[in-house]
C-alpha cells in the first residue's frame, strides 16, 4: 500500500512514519507548510520543517513540502481572528484538522495516486460490529486527541492509519529513541502554531483587527471594572479582570457594545447545548440517544443525550462552554460526532 505521511517534525509523526515504513508500506513522507508569518511555537517552524526532513532521511524515505499558507490563513486563521472580533472562543487546531489535514493533505495524498494517509495523532481508527469505521479514543489517556479529530467521517477514516495511537507516549518515545531518531527527546508543542510568544494573542490580534477596551457590568447591570480588550475575554473567566468583580465570572461577552457581564457560578451553568456545524462519524444520532458529552479536549465527560433539534441535553448542569468551542459526544471508546457550541 503507499502511504503518505503528515511529518509535523514531533516524536508522534516520526514514529508513525517508522511504523508504516516497518509494516511493509511504500512510504513517503510530506510535511505541509501552514503558517506563512513568524512562528516561534507550534509546529510550523523552520526548525520542525528540518526536524521532519531530516527524520524522513534517517528513516530512508522520500520527503515532500506542501505549502498550504494561503488556505490556512483563509481556513483558519481568518476564521479564528472573526470569533475573537465576535466574543466567541475558537479551536484553531479543530479547523485545522477539519480544513487541512483531513482535507486539503488528503486530497492532495488521493491526486497523487497514494492509497491511505497516516498521522500521529493518539487515537484509533477500528471496524465497528456493522462493517462501518470507528475513531476510537487513544490508549494513553492523557494524550489522547480523538476530541479535535471528531468531524472525521467514513471516507476519511477508510482512508487514515493512526499507527501510534494504540501506543502510550512512553512508548513512543521509547521506539524513538530505540532507532535513533533525532524527535525522541523533543518536547510536544503545546501553542497555536500562528501565536508568537512574545506579545502573544493580544498583539497577533491586534496586527490584525482594531481591539476596544470594555466596560465590565455585574448581573445588575452595574459597572465593575474594565478590560483593555473585550475581544480576549472568554466566557467563563475569572482571572485577570481586576479584584472589583469578586468571586463573579464572565457570563457574556458582547463585542458589538464593548460589555463584558460578570455573574455568580449559577449563572454559567446550564443543562443544553446548542450546537452548530455537526459532523458525524457514522449515522446521525437518533433524537433520545445517550451519550458520554466531553466539553474539552481532556475533561470528564458527563451523560446526556442528542435532542434531535441541534441540542446536547445533559443530565445534570454543567459550567457553559464558551462560544466557538467543541463538544464531542462519545459511546464508550467511540466518538460519535460533535459540533461547534453557540452562546447560550
Amino acid at each position: 500500500m503507499r502511504v503518505l505521511v503528515a511529518m509535523s517534525g514531533g516524536v508522534d509523526s516520526s514514529v508513525a512514519a517508522a511504523l508504516v515504513r516497518d509494516a511493509g508500506h511504500h512510504t513517503v513522507g510530506a510535511t505541509m507548510k501552514l503558517w506563512g508569518g513568524p512562528s516561534d511555537t507550534g509546529c510550523c517552524s523552520v526548525s520542525d520543517v528540518e526536524d521532519a526532513r531530516r527524520v524522513a532521511q534517517q528513516l530512508g524515505i522520500n520527503h515532500q513540502v506542501f505549502n498550504f499558507s494561503e488556505d490556512f490563513d483563509r481556513h483558519v486563521v481568518e476564521p479564528y481572528v472573526a470569533d475573537h472580533a465576535a466574543g466567541r472562543t475558537p479551536n484553531p487546531c479543530i479547523e485545522c484538522n477539519r480544513r487541512l489535514k483531513f482535507d486539503r493533505f488528503l486530497d492532495r495524498a488521493r491526486r497523487l495516486g497514494f492509497d491511505a494517509v497516516a498521522t500521529g495523532h493518539h487515537a484509533r481508527v477500528e471496524r465497528g460490529p456493522d462493517g462501518a469505521w470507528e475513531l476510537c479514543r487513544g490508549a494513553d489517556p492523557a494524550k489522547d486527541q480523538s476530541y479535535v479529530l471528531h468531524m472525521l467521517g467514513q471516507p476519511e477514516l477508510a482512508q487514515l492509519l493512526l499507527p501510534v495511537g494504540s501506543m502510550t507516549k512512553a512508548e513512543v518515545r521509547a521506539r524513538a529513541r530505540a532507532l535513533g531518531l533525532r524527535t525522541a527527546a523533543k518536547p510536544d508543542s503545546q501553542d497555536v502554531c500562528f501565536i508568537p510568544r512574545h506579545g502573544g494573542r493580544q498583539a497577533f490580534l491586534a496586527s490584525r483587527v482594531t481591539l476596544h477596551p470594555g466596560r465590565v457590568v455585574d448581573e445588575g447591570g452595574r459597572p465593575v471594572g474594565e478590560v483593555a480588550a473585550v475581544e480576549l475575554v472568554t466566557v467563563g473567566q475569572r482571572k485577570g479582570l481586576g479584584s472589583s468583580i469578586g468571586s463573579r465570572y464572565v457570563t457574556q461577552v458582547d463585542t458589538a457594545s464593548a460589555t463584558v457581564h460578570v455573574g455568580p457560578l449559577a449563572d454559567l451553568m446550564v443543562d443544553r447545548i446548542l450546537l452548530v456545524r455537526p459532523a458525524w462519524v457514522g449515522r446521525a444520532p437518533a433524537p433520545g440517544e445517550r451519550f458520554e458529552v466531553q466539553l474539552s479536549a481532556h475533561g470528564q465527560p458527563v451523560p446526556g443525550r442528542w435532542d434531535g433539534e441541534g441540542r446536547v441535553a445533559l443530565d445534570e448542569p454543567v459550567r457553559r462552554v464558551a462560544p466557538g468551542q467543541s463538544v464531542v459526544l462519545y459511546r464508550g471508546e467511540s466518538v460519535v460526532g460533535g459540533g461547534v457550541a453557540l452562546a447560550a
